[in-house]
């Protein structure tokens, strides 16, 4: 079965600070987009690799062999949009990934395409174990059952005919591909989730990625 990597990197990332968008900011001697690709590029069962970037950015692509590159748009769904219609011709499944987890690990990939094998769509999530409160006004409020609550994570896998029509068909703006994949009917099966798989969203989120990915490496 061929499968496909989609990376998400149009997005401009205001919340992480600093002078430039999240993904082109240095971790562990690399660019966290170059991180997130390599990861993807390196795995056997990968067969391409198509990266979303804004316009002001496609300069900066980095230079892998095969990778594909296309622009997004204005949300995060045009871009996914974007990138399925870049996806080669005979490819059967995509993984869609944020590039904000550059800490994405082989096991994980391999989870969600073995899981490929009998579903429409899987995606790592990792089982809420805290306590939920409901706040306001800087005070808690209540309290929210965690039962059958889930961190949910990417990448998400889908057989690329039926997450393309749905994104086809969807209407208003997501939170992620699963939103759009179950408005369309798709089961998604869930698969174990990944502490270190940690999206890079504010400005002490670099360091914990960096050190992540440096444990990893012997450093």
């Amino acid at each position: 079965m061929s499968n496909a990597a989609l990376i998400v990197a149009a997005g401009r990332g205001t919340r992480a600070g600093g002078e430039v968008p999240k993904q082109w900011r240095k971790i562990a001697g690399q660019p966290v987009v170059a991180h997130t690709l390599q990861a993807f590029a390196a795995h056997p069962a990968i067969s391409s690799v198509i990266l979303v970037l804004h316009q002001d950015d496609l300069h900066l692509a980095p230079s892998i062999d095969g990778l594909t590159v296309t622009t997004g748009g204005a949300e995060r769904s045009d871009s996914v949009k974007l990138g399925l219609q870049a996806i080669p011709t005979g490819t059967k499944t995509v993984l869609i990934h944020d590039v904000a987890r550059p800490c994405v690990t082989d096991q994980t990939i391999t989870n969600i395409i073995a899981a490929l094998g009998t579903a429409d769509g899987a995606a790592p999530a990792l089982t809420v174990t805290d306590a939920l409160w409901t706040g306001a006004g800087g005070v808690v409020t209540g309290t929210q059952d965690r039962n059958g609550l889930f961190r949910a994570q990417t990448p998400q896998g889908f057989k690329l005919d039926a997450i393309t029509a749905a994104h086809a068909a969807f209407v208003g703006v997501a939170a992620d591909d699963v939103e759009v994949a179950r408005a369309a009917g798709i089961t998604v099966a869930i698969v174990d989730g990944d502490e270190d798989n940690l999206k890079i969203t504010l400005p002490a989120d670099f360091a914990r990625a960096e050190q992540i990915l440096e444990r990893r490496n012997g450093h």
